[in-house]
């Protein structure tokens, strides 16, 4: 769907967004403003990661922003961020996408003719740094995921499998978004270049340099947790073996004298001794009650 935001008259450029775009808005678009094969062909791919490019009536850019509603399974690019592209000439700007984007929702109702979007790069530039921000955005419900899972870690007992796979998901999660942030880098240099830059450029490479930054600490955070996890695992499984460890050290002795006493031979002297089954019985006893107390002293109960 075609939709004209801005007209020529309200600015000194046109912005038209495409939302579900169909092959014949790219033919409209391509034709109308003399957009080169290869950007659109790269436009049409749903996972495709940012980049810029300049050509000579007009820059493209791909922007990956974050979806508002992806699900806690999810561990690809095309399921965690939805593709934003835009193309903007000296009198033109183009966003194209396939599902709804919220922040370019609010964005359509701001004033278009204050400093900040005053030109069709300045309306580049606002967009990006609105794209950049739906991953700060996230940050905080990511972290709030990793502290939970922190505590059923460290403070109860859960099922192996169920934390390991939701880890592994919020892993994923970070480690995609931490990768689309890196590739913002080319993308703000090229606002922020020499000749260019300005107050609107700058506060974007912060932006994109803090959230890539707090990002690569949550993957820290994670890789972290999940060596505490395994650790913990590991101390439990030990643990278990040292106990039944110990009933086996407790038992071999005992085993010993019964097998012993219970192989029936006819010339076994103590089969018809009277204090006979008496005496084996201490005698495991005091096995036991030797072996509790050399554990004792050793520190391993």
């Amino acid at each position: 769907m075609v939709r004209t935001i801005v007209e020529k008259e309200i600015a000194n450029y046109e912005w038209i967004d495409i939302a579900e775009p169909t092959s014949e808005d790219f033919t409209f678009i391509k034709e109308r403003f003399n957009l080169n094969e290869a950007s659109i062909k790269d436009s049409k791919e749903p996972e495709h990661l940012p980049k810029i490019e300049e050509f000579e009536n007009y820059t493209f850019v791909i922007l990956r922003v974050m979806s508002d509603n992806f699900k806690e399974n999810s561990d690809s690019i095309g399921e965690i961020t939805d593709r934003l592209t835009i193309f903007y000439g000296s009198d033109f700007v183009i966003t194209v996408h396939k599902r709804r984007i919220e922040f370019l929702e609010k964005l359509k109702n701001i004033e278009f003719t204050s400093i900040k979007t005053k030109n069709s790069r300045k309306l580049a530039v606002f967009i990006t740094t609105a794209a950049v921000f739906t991953f700060s955005q996230t940050l905080e419900q990511l972290s709030t995921r990793i502290d939970a899972y922190e505590e059923l870690i460290f403070l109860k007992r859960m099922k192996q499998q169920p934390i390991l796979k939701n880890l592994y998901f919020i892993k994923r999660q970070i480690d995609v978004a931490r990768k689309v942030i890196f590739l913002y880098k080319e993308v703000v240099e090229h606002f922020h270049s020499s000749s260019k830059k300005d107050v609107y450029t700058r506060d974007l490479k912060d932006l994109q340099v803090r959230t890539s930054t707090l990002y690569e600490n949550l993957s820290e955070n994670v890789a972290q947790l999940l060596n505490v996890y395994f650790n913990i695992s590991s101390n439990h499984t030990n643990e278990i073996m040292r106990i039944l460890t110990i009933f086996s050290v407790f038992f071999m002795p005992i085993t010993f004298v019964a097998g012993i006493y219970g192989m029936n031979f006819k010339n076994m002297p103590e089969l018809e001794w009277y204090y006979g089954y008496p005496v084996a019985m201490g005698i495991m006893v005091a096995i036991s009650l030797a072996i509790y107390l050399w554990f004792k002293r050793k520190g391993w109960l």
